[in-house]
């Protein structure tokens, strides 16, 4: 059956499921194009490998100088970025996923994570606990935290960075999405990178992909 509904899907959006929980009042799972589509009120969450912000900064990046053997996803939703990595650009870096929406967790391990290769260790938590609590660092940290189009205040503090830069290894690699689609999101973004991101990460840089910014601590692209 969901076969079919995901060769449907190609030809008009396909509702699997849609509620309201504690952290997202409006939340939608669909299928859209063959893929999982989670979306709130207001944001795209996941979108498997055409969630374009990442794919187009992963078509960017020089993988022969990255060498990523283990990644951390704050904000997994339903794991766009290790899919898109596995399916679209042949790389398999075992990840830890940190996701605090419980019924996005359920709906990615009864949908998503069948489909991947790799191990994923998913963890219903939030960020600042687990990172609070963890002692593990890592080649590659992805940063999408988000309440529909809005990144939560404790996650734009310096301490948040300074958190982050602990937990990454040596010459690791940390991808911050921030929005920038409207003139107000990218004042807001462009005052954060320059007074905190670049004060954590002072050789930092970022890319610009169509409505958003990936923040990189250090310059990464081909």
């Amino acid at each position: 059956m969901l076969f079919l509904k995901k060769i449907l899907s190609y030809l008009v959006d396909i509702q699997l499921d849609k509620t309201s929980t504690a952290f997202n009042p409006v939340l939608e799972l669909s299928l859209r194009k063959g893929r999982f589509y989670l979306t709130t009120e207001n944001a795209v969450y996941s979108y498997g490998d055409l969630y374009d912000n990442f794919s187009k900064t992963f078509q960017q990046l020089d993988f022969s100088k990255n060498a990523f053997s283990n990644m951390l996803v704050l904000g997994f939703g339903l794991g766009s970025v290790p899919y898109m990595l596995e399916h679209k650009f042949g790389k398999k870096i075992h990840c830890t996923g940190i996701e605090i929406d419980p019924t996005i967790v359920e709906w990615t391990k009864r949908f998503v994570l069948p489909t991947l290769r790799e191990d994923i260790e998913l963890w219903n938590v939030d960020a600042l606990v687990f990172l609070e609590k963890t002692t593990a660092r890592f080649d590659l940290i992805v940063v999408d935290l988000f309440l529909d189009e809005l990144v939560p205040t404790q996650f734009e503090r310096i301490e948040f960075l300074e958190k982050l830069k602990e937990h990454l290894a040596p010459n690791g690699l940390i991808l911050y999405n921030r929005l920038s689609d409207t003139s107000v999101a990218l004042a807001d973004t462009y005052t954060f990178y320059e007074e905190k991101f670049k004060a954590v990460f002072p050789s930092s840089t970022y890319l610009d992909v169509d409505g958003n910014w990936i923040l990189a601590n250090r310059a990464a692209w081909v």
